[in-house]
């Protein structure tokens, strides 16, 4: 296993859509999950896209902290780390809401993203097994951004409002209501 180098913002594999994993039981597959899960673990993220670490296919890592969770929710306690392979995602309501994101690929910056507040995503673990979850909120977040990856878009593409990019220190200063709301807080930890 090995801590594998974060592509940044600018380089051609983090711009074009990655290839879809021919065998997810392949042994290289699950060699490429173990380097991924120490970088991951390395950079302090909550997720990773095998083209952030320069290899363009279809194959995300993550997990969501249960402090991150609605305590209400289906997910209270988090979400596990999860490997999809493959993912589809479909929107299960028009409703978009806005939050705060940063990612390992473009350190340093966080910016505030719509995204879908309810999907549903399906994909392949790396033992073959077929993967479907609905997800809300935080973990619908998590999973998009994730899945943006694979298609070659990073999060400032999707805002709609750059006044809302910034250093991370600088929004955390600037914007203090925004760190006290449970969905609009600049994170702690980069989704990827």
């Amino acid at each position: 296993m090995a801590i594998l180098k974060i592509a940044r913002m600018g380089h051609p594999v983090l711009r074009r859509p990655a290839e879809p994993v021919p065998d997810p039981t392949a042994p290289e597959i699950r060699r490429l999950v173990d380097d991924m899960l120490d970088t991951l673990k390395d950079a302090g993220g909550i997720g990773l896209a095998a083209p952030q670490v320069h290899v363009p296919l279809r194959v995300a890592i993550f997990f969501v902290p249960g402090s991150r969770s609605d305590p209400a929710g289906p997910d209270a306690d988090g979400v596990p780390l999860t490997v999809l392979i493959n993912p589809v995602i479909e929107a299960l309501a028009d409703e978009q809401a806005p939050g705060w994101e940063a990612c390992l690929s473009v350190p340093g910056l966080t910016g505030a993203v719509p995204r879908w507040r309810r999907i549903r995503y399906s994909g392949v673990a790396p033992d073959g097994a077929p993967i479907e979850r609905v997800a809300e909120d935080y973990h619908a977040r998590v999973v998009q951004h994730e899945c943006d990856h694979l298609d070659g878009i990073l999060y400032p593409m999707r805002m709609t409002d750059l006044s809302l990019l910034g250093f991370d220190e600088e929004i955390r200063r600037s914007l203090p209501q925004a760190a006290e709301a449970d969905e609009a807080r600049p994170d702690e930890e980069a989704l990827a």
